[in-house]
């Protein structure tokens, strides 16, 4: 680690960079999931989904970000390459062979809901570990997530 003022133990750092780079992975993993579906998407509703969805990759883009930078911060190194990403994600695969606009809300509500799970863990985690900052991010990302998956169960709600 690197060394820096922030105020908590190097152990609870070193906790907190472990839980900020597991949802770095997962989150990046999440994005490139959107731009696969943003990339392929086809049928009626294609101007509209091909838009929402490139909405959604731009918001993930900022988690990353900011992911990302909290880890440094804490004095710790971002792995947040493609490669370590897809190395270290807990999402499953994203199907290749569907273009129907539909499938792909389904395959992404699936995913936005496991991150948006493993990012509300993450806030007890951080909370328990008594870094209230890291929750806070954590908890900020939670409630974007929440609205997203919104937005794609409401396309296959009745």
């Amino acid at each position: 680690m690197h060394k820096t003022q922030i105020d908590l133990s190097p152990t609870v750092r070193e906790e907190m960079i472990e839980l900020l780079n597991q949802q770095l992975a997962d989150t990046s993993d999440l994005y490139s999931h959107t731009k696969q579906a943003h990339w392929n998407v086809k049928g009626p509703q294609f101007i509209a989904l091909h838009k929402l969805f490139d909405e959604l990759a731009e918001e993930l883009e900022g988690y990353v970000d900011d992911i990302a930078e909290r880890a440094v911060e804490m004095g710790g190194i971002a792995m947040g390459t493609n490669r370590m990403s897809a190395a270290n994600s807990r999402l499953k695969e994203y199907p290749a062979d569907i273009a129907d606009g539909i499938a792909h809300v389904k395959a992404l509500v699936d995913r936005y809901a496991a991150v948006a799970k493993t990012t509300r863990e993450a806030i007890d985690e951080a909370d328990k570990a008594g870094d209230k900052d890291t929750a806070d991010l954590f908890t900020e990302i939670s409630r974007g997530l929440d609205k997203w998956l919104w937005f794609l169960e409401a396309h296959v709600q009745a």
